[in-house]
């Protein structure tokens, strides 16, 4: 196909956008489009290290329909400057600024929010040591046989590209696999995992008392008794059920950069206000429906109630939840208003998001300190109501009787697993009745649901760690499984977690 008619495809192809869903949002999608890569290539060629032309491909060849306007894209990467811009027929055009210690921004031309570093933390970790500095092998044949199969590509696409694994038996690595030009240190995008920790700092502001789950949000925006908005609780934001018109953030694909949630993420400085500006499209707590705008506002408490500044908001993250977790390699980055970008922007290498999964495995607890109120754990990974994928407040689940719970448990996962989830291929997956954290990050597409291999990685590593007889020799316990804590009348939850009420259906 020649370049004209390529050109002439990609108008006609916004032109009928623009018919079907209105010229305005139709206008947004190169913004989108470039925005989204924009973001990446900063964020893992300036953070990660990892080659742009590489990360270039494998991120578009993960998101379905990206390749129709991929190859008229530009970037360019100024290693002097640290920053990149990346244009696409000039319809679009995004600039991405790298800030040692903070990441990297978007910069609409409006300037971005000055932020300060924070210094090295040099206290010691509380959760103990996960593993040496040394890549830990397998630590049998089983395992080893595990990773050989989630790092092994299908001979004809969707490929898998799968990017670090990391297994986690009782507190301790047994397994961990990198692919080239990554490593044990090696910060990596989560993407929507992010929305986990977000889920975690609320956690932590609800044991000290500075934020309630029911009642009214403390958002200045929806202040008003008689704004409808008024009624949105923080439970709501975090099992996304706050009914703002935003769309969906379910799918990442070309299709989705019609929705107004990413206009919010790849066109807004602030995009806390922009999600709390929007209408309702449903009454709140009445419909579920994923999008990073509830998220983002929960940031913006979360700044709130640490004090205020950009800064406030990173050293309570850090005190609070990657200190005590030992997380030394974690970049929070900002939108330009100076909130932490909580939907989809914290990098961390694969071990930290293993030592954050180990948190949810101890109960919310640290090296004997309680960083999670009681029975957050068990909150976090309880099913809302109609959320067909299987969600619950933060954290993805299998509880409940969604279709999604229902499809991984036919794969091999067990009841009880709940994870962290982030677009194109990120897990953190927590098994507490296995004693189990599985990490794996890589640049798979998202449909269909075997094509990042996870189903398989699962249950290979489930068999693969079983064994007859208790724990294998030289790993610590440190908790009872969840269903053995429950027996003994462990779990209990003197602050008010309110439950989900009906039944989790799947998709009509």
């Amino acid at each position: 196909m020649t370049r004209r008619r390529k050109i002439v495809l990609f108008a006609s192809a916004i032109a009928a956008a623009g018919l079907a869903l209105g010229a305005a949002r139709a206008h947004d999608v190169p913004k989108v489009a470039t925005g989204f890569v924009a973001d990446i290539l900063c964020a893992e060629t300036f953070v990660s290290g990892l080659d742009p032309g590489r990360n270039f491909a494998e991120t578009t060849d993960a998101m379905p329909g990206a390749g129709l306007i991929s190859w008229a894209m530009e970037y360019r990467i100024d290693r002097v400057r640290k920053d990149v811009t990346v244009t696409l027929f000039g319809l679009g055009r995004s600039h991405a600024i790298y800030r040692e210690g903070l990441g990297c921004t978007l910069e609409h031309g409006a300037g971005i929010a000055s932020v300060e570093p924070l210094p090295d933390d040099k206290r010691p970790a509380l959760l103990p040591a996960i593993a040496g500095p040394a890549i830990v092998p397998p630590q049998s044949s089983e395992l080893g046989a595990a990773l050989d199969r989630a790092f092994a590509e299908p001979a004809q696409p969707p490929y898998r590209r799968t990017r670090a694994i990391v297994v986690m038996k009782a507190g301790r690595v047994v397994a961990e696999r990198y692919a080239d030009g990554i490593g044990p240190e090696t910060p990596l995008l989560g993407f929507s995992m992010t929305k986990s920790v977000v889920s975690a700092l609320i956690g932590v502001l609800v044991r000290q008392g500075k934020l309630k789950l029911d009642g009214p949000a403390p958002v200045a925006a929806w202040k008003d008794p008689d704004d409808p908005r008024h009624a949105i609780n923080v439970d709501q934001l975090l099992r996304h059920t706050a009914g703002l018109a935003l769309g969906s953030s379910l799918q990442a694909s070309l299709g989705s950069a019609f929705e107004p949630v990413n206009r919010m993420k790849f066109a807004e400085k602030d995009m806390a206000a922009y999600a709390e500006s929007m209408p309702l499209a449903t009454a709140p707590g009445t419909a579920w429906n994923y999008h990073d705008g509830n998220t983002l506002i929960l940031s913006r408490l979360i700044r709130d109630a640490a004090g205020g500044t950009p800064q406030d908001a990173l050293r309570f993250a850090r005190r609070e939840l990657f200190a005590p977790l030992g997380m030394r390699h974690v970049v929070l980055q900002l939108d330009g208003a100076g909130t932490i970008e909580g939907s989809t922007e914290m990098l961390a290498s694969a071990r930290d998001w293993a030592r954050f999964g180990q948190l949810y495995l101890n109960d919310g607890v640290a090296g004997g300190k309680r960083i999670l109120p009681e029975g957050w754990v068990t909150y976090s990974a309880t099913a809302t109501p109609n959320a067909w994928v299987g969600i619950g407040a933060g954290f993805w689940t299998n509880q409940g009787d969604s279709f999604g719970a229902n499809l991984r448990m036919e794969h091999g996962w067990p009841r009880d697993a709940f994870f962290a989830k982030g677009t194109i291929g990120q897990y953190t997956i927590v098994i507490p009745s296995e004693q189990l954290v599985i990490v794996r990050m890589g640049r798979s597409p998202n449909a269909p649901p075997h094509a990042d291999g996870v189903f398989d990685l699962v249950r290979d590593v489930v068999a693969a760690t079983r064994e007859k007889g208790g724990w294998r020799e030289g790993i610590e316990v440190f908790l009872p499984s969840r269903g053995e804590a429950e027996r003994r009348g462990e779990l209990t939850s003197p602050i008010p977690l309110p439950a989900p009420r009906g039944r989790t259906a799947p998709a009509s």
